[in-house]
């Protein structure tokens, strides 16, 4: 069944996949190119972005299980609320303390390996390496992400969360794979205009996510949260 957290993840990595490729799409742009003809060329295009995918569900399935604590201890709507509110606050943060914290000493010191890592694997250029590569890239700081991992932790269990992030990267999957065909011929214009909308796009995930908190019996955006779906979820987490 088609929910509200399906679609919602599928958009977000779908209209905000122009983000991705201001981000990772020099990456992408500038992936090895071996000799070995078009079909291993566009082969190592999709290996890299399986290795993307691989890494989102893997932070999802992390921050699921942390929701699921959450959930147990009884805040499951309180949880719900504040990650709409921190994904709200995440957009009309002024841009120039977002790009503060991205410079901070602590990201810069986990993005440097990961960073060393990847350039040390494009001198390979194999596939195996090319997967490597996506993988890598997907550890990267990036504040999509970051909005895409609020979702993963209001999902409730650690395989929601996995599939919020697997969703949320196959809705970046068509445009990350073009970056990496076409990237030199992207319009940069375009790319603006779409990165204009993502803000709007986090308001409207953040507003589902409060509405779904609140509980207010609307049937797919804002059900009831009664005593035996808690138990349920515990009794999911806790097997006998």
């Amino acid at each position: 069944m088609i929910t509200p957290e399906i679609i919602s993840a599928l958009a977000l990595g779908f209209f905000g996949s122009a983000h991705c490729i201001g981000m990772c799409g020099p990456i992408a742009v500038a992936l090895p190119y071996p000799n070995s003809g078009v079909s291993y060329f566009i082969l190592g295009r999709i290996i890299y972005n399986l290795g993307r995918l691989t890494t989102y569900s893997f932070i999802g399935a992390v921050f699921g299980l942390l929701g699921s604590r959450l959930i147990i201890a009884g805040f499951q709507q309180a949880v719900t609320i504040i990650v709409g509110v921190v994904i709200i606050l995440i957009v009309v943060t002024p841009m120039k303390y977002k790009s503060k914290l991205y410079q901070h000493k602590v990201v810069r010191k986990i993005s440097a390996p990961i960073k060393s890592g990847i350039s040390e694997l494009f001198k390979q250029g194999t596939i195996p390496a090319m997967f490597l590569i996506g993988l890598l890239n997907g550890l990267l700081p990036c504040g999509l992400v970051y909005v895409a991992i609020a979702g993963a932790i209001s999902s409730g269990d650690a395989i929601s969360g996995m599939l919020f992030m697997i969703l949320f990267g196959l809705g970046t999957f068509p445009a990350m794979f073009a970056a990496t065909i076409f990237g030199k011929f992207i319009n940069l214009n375009i790319r603006k205009k779409i990165n204009q909308a993502i803000p709007a796009l986090a308001v409207v995930l953040a507003i589902l996510f409060i509405l779904r908190g609140l509980a207010l019996g609307i049937p797919y955006i804002s059900p009831k949260i009664s005593a035996q779906t808690i138990n349920q979820t515990e009794m999911e987490c806790h097997p006998q």
